[in-house]
C-alpha cells in the first residue's frame, strides 16, 4: 500500500481526534471521548505502519505540519475560532516547509 496514502489516513485520524478532543470536555463527554481514544490509536498505529516505508523526519514533518494545518482549519470551522492573515501566512510557511522536506526524501 502507498505509504503517503497511509500516512495521510494516520493524519485524518489525528486531526479528527484532535477537533473530538475540545468536544470532549475533558473527557467527560463519553460519544467524543471515544472518538478521541480510537482517533489517536488508529493514528499512531497507521503512523508507524508509514515509518516502515518512509524516512522518521518525512513522516513527522508531514505528520505535525498536515496536522497543524487541518487542527487550525477544523477548529475555525467547527468551533468558530479564528484565522486572521498571520495566521494564514504561517500555514502557509508550514506547507512550503512539508512540500520541500518531502521532495527532498529522494535526494541524497
Amino acid at each position: 500500500m502507498n505509504p503517503y496514502l497511509i500516512l495521510g489516513l494516520a493524519i485524518g485520524a489525528e486531526v479528527t481526534a484532535t477537533l473530538a478532543l475540545k468536544a470532549a470536555e475533558g473527557l467527560t463527554r463519553p460519544g467524543p471521548t471515544v472518538i478521541v481514544a480510537v482517533g489517536y490509536g488508529t493514528a499512531l498505529w497507521l503512523m508507524s505502519t508509514s515509518m516502515d516505508m518512509l524516512p522518521i523526519g518525512v513522516v513527522y514533518a508531514i505528520w505535525s505540519g498536515i496536522g497543524m494545518i487541518g487542527a487550525a482549519l477544523g477548529g475555525a470551522w467547527l468551533y468558530g475560532e479564528p484565522i486572521n492573515p498571520t495566521m494564514l501566512a504561517g500555514i502557509g510557511v508550514i506547507a512550503v516547509g512539508v512540500t520541500i522536506l518531502a521532495a527532498g526524501q529522494g535526494q541524497h
